[in-house]
């Protein structure tokens, strides 16, 4: 499988980590969007074996891993995010890309889609998506009330993120967490609460940016069966605005199956990718 290489790119404001495999200089590639919290280092266990047949990469997301962000970051989905991706999609070169977005990353990575359409090759949705009457999580309505959303921040440790993460997700590995919060520092604590106050409408954050979009655009959903956050009822939906999405409900995983199973995942993301990769993708915008 060919290495993964590392380097910065610099997008609009903001420098990121990319991690890289497969032909530096394709014009087509698949671009994984981590969720929040996480960051480049994600997506390890994917990005060689994807890299064995197309361009394949993984950046921070402002406020994640190496991408500090700067006073007055518009944190909104379809503000700071989406025009972070526009600026760095174009420093890459690329004219066509195949999201892979997870949690946070789904919504990001829509918001930048619906504005260029025309370089989405195809999508695959992680747990997340578009969410229509979803309501918010406990965590997430904690992180959203001031003082007590800084309360929490303030006093997570690695053992109550243990604690937390293998409640609610048995199967996560111990070093995946491990790795998360080792990017949880206070810079990415504060993006967090940010992140979640300004996208306290969860229609608009996870559900418009989808209707922009063409129809057609291969879709894979991918959704863990027991995910505490976001619940598996909702991977059906997606194939109501991507009507040939290939939904896929994995058992026994809960909000990162790519970390508790790598091997399910990639059942199902690695052919859909090869499929894909150097298709053409042409369709009319969805009506809402």
């Amino acid at each position: 499988m060919p290495a993964i290489s590392a380097r910065t790119l610099r997008a609009g404001q903001i420098t990121t980590t990319l991690l890289h495999c497969g032909d530096a200089e394709a014009e087509e590639a698949v671009l994984f969007l981590h969720g929040s919290p996480g960051n480049a280092a994600d997506w390890l266990h994917f990005l060689p074996r994807v890299g064995e047949f197309t361009r394949a990469i993984a950046i921070d997301l402002p406020g994640y891993g190496a991408a500090r962000t700067f006073p007055g970051f518009d944190h909104r989905v379809e503000g700071g995010y989406r025009e972070f991706l526009i600026a760095a999609i174009e420093a890459l070169g690329l004219r066509r890309v195949h999201l892979v977005g997870h949690d946070f990353g789904v919504p990001w990575g829509l918001a930048w889609a619906a504005a260029q359409p025309e370089r989405v090759a195809s999508l695959t949705l992680i747990d997340a998506g578009a969410l229509l009457g979803y309501r918010w999580h406990i965590w997430a309505r904690i992180w959203q009330t001031p003082i007590l959303g800084e309360i929490t921040q303030a006093v997570t440790n690695r053992t109550g993120m243990r604690w937390l993460l293998r409640r609610a997700n048995p199967r996560l590995p111990r070093d995946f967490i491990d790795h998360l919060y080792a990017g949880y520092d206070q810079h990415t604590r504060r993006t967090v609460l940010e992140l979640y106050r300004a996208a306290r409408e969860p229609s608009g954050m996870l559900a418009e940016s989808a209707f922009d979009l063409p129809r057609d655009v291969p879709a894979l959903v991918l959704w863990g069966e027991a995910d505490p956050w976001l619940p598996a009822r909702y991977a059906d939906a997606q194939a109501r605005i991507w009507r040939t999405a290939e939904v896929r409900i994995l058992p026994g995983l809960g909000h990162w199956p790519f970390a508790e199973d790598p091997s399910a995942v990639a059942t199902h993301l690695l052919p859909f990718l090869r499929r894909h990769t150097g298709s053409t993708v042409a369709g009319a915008p969805l009506a809402p």
